[in-house]
């Protein structure tokens, strides 16, 4: 889809009147990467301080890699925990299933935090590339049961990263995720029917620039000040945007085995920057975004109220009375209201690939 919303982007209608909707993703990943200890045929190569000199080893383990993804779990994740968590932040962690397994006190304080959304990240940081269809079910599948059983609900996003042909296809079938952010082309959420004809899904896209993996890129941020100063250029720039009548939204994609101090204050320095906006940025989760855009920017002609059972949403408390009431599996508050939003997309058609815009 090279259209997209074209010359005139839809109108998010954030919460307070926000120019720019702001999240921060931690992606927890340290105990899920590739492993001989973890049963993998080699070892794992992809984002670390090493950079791209770091080889995959066939059939040997990696002690710097496996040294380094343990700061991730030991030390980087609690840096950030307490970077978000003293200034009661929302925070969306993009959590391995695997990973989560084994670190039950980073759960812990996941869940502690309280306004904090935990997404899934699948089960293994594979490259699902050439994953078999059947396993990569079985993996979704299988990292669901660990979100319920760890976290006491399911996850409703999903992110696998490195997707395959068939991932969408497969979070789609299994009915029970809001959205997912398996893909980096616009810098607003959209709803496509590509695997659900009559059914929208909504992907929300996610971000590798405004992303902390550039410091392992060659081509990448040369020190903690050039992140800070990208991320805030890239914040002033939206904001102006926003005030021209074109909100939009911000990722921000922060890893634990990267978060050094130097660099956890260039992020504490742009957090600190981001809330100087006040009320024009709304530092959200991606759940809520969800929320927000099934509430305001459902498509056109796919009904209101939806049956449940044929919308495929699963869990929760449906109340037959509230308009939202396809969305029972949602957690965050919502008002009522007996007319309809005021914030409609102004135009929704369906491109030949499916996505709804």
């Amino acid at each position: 889809d090279m259209l997209g919303y074209g010359i005139v982007p839809v109108q998010p209608h954030w919460p307070r009147s926000a120019k720019v909707a702001l999240n921060f993703v931690i992606n927890y990943e340290e105990g899920g990467e590739m492993c001989t200890l973890h049963g993998d045929s080699r070892s794992e190569c992809l984002l670390s301080d090493i950079g791209p000199g770091l080889k995959s080893l066939e059939g040997q383990r990696s002690l710097n890699a496996e040294s380094i993804y343990d700061y991730g779990a030991r030390s980087g994740f609690w840096r950030l925990y307490r970077l978000f968590k003293s200034r009661n932040l929302p925070v969306t962690v993009f959590a391995v299933g695997m990973a989560l397994e084994r670190n039950i006190e980073a759960v812990g304080a996941m869940k502690e935090a309280g306004n904090w959304e935990i997404a899934s990240h699948g089960y293994r940081w594979w490259d699902y590339q050439d994953v078999d269809e059947d396993e990569e079910r079985e993996h979704i599948k299988r990292t669901i049961e660990i979100h319920q059983n760890l976290l006491g609900k399911r996850p409703y996003g999903f992110y696998q990263g490195k997707p395959s042909i068939n991932t969408r296809k497969l979070v789609v079938e299994d009915g029970g995720f809001l959205y997912d952010s398996d893909a980096y082309n616009d810098d607003l959420p959209y709803w496509t029917m590509e695997y659900s004809p009559g059914r929208p899904h909504l992907v929300i896209p996610y971000t590798l620039t405004e992303n902390d993996m550039l410091f392992t890129q060659p081509h990448g941020f040369a020190s903690p000040d050039e992140f800070t100063n990208h991320l805030k250029k890239t914040l002033d720039y939206l904001i102006l945007e926003g005030r021209n009548g074109q909100p939009k939204m911000m990722s921000v994609g922060l890893h634990c085995r990267l978060a050094r101090p130097a660099r956890a204050a260039a992020i504490a320095e742009f957090v600190d920057y981001a809330k100087s906006y006040g009320r024009e940025v709304w530092i959200c989760t991606r759940e809520e975004i969800a929320n927000h855009w099934y509430e305001n920017h459902l498509p056109r002609g796919v009904g209101n109220p939806i049956d449940p059972a044929v919308f495929g949403l699963r869990g929760g408390t449906i109340n037959k009375g509230n308009k939202f009431s396809f969305l029972g599996n949602l957690s965050a508050p919502r008002e009522e209201s007996s007319t309809p939003s005021s914030s409609p997309m102004n135009a929704i058609a369906e491109s030949t690939d499916g996505d709804v815009i």
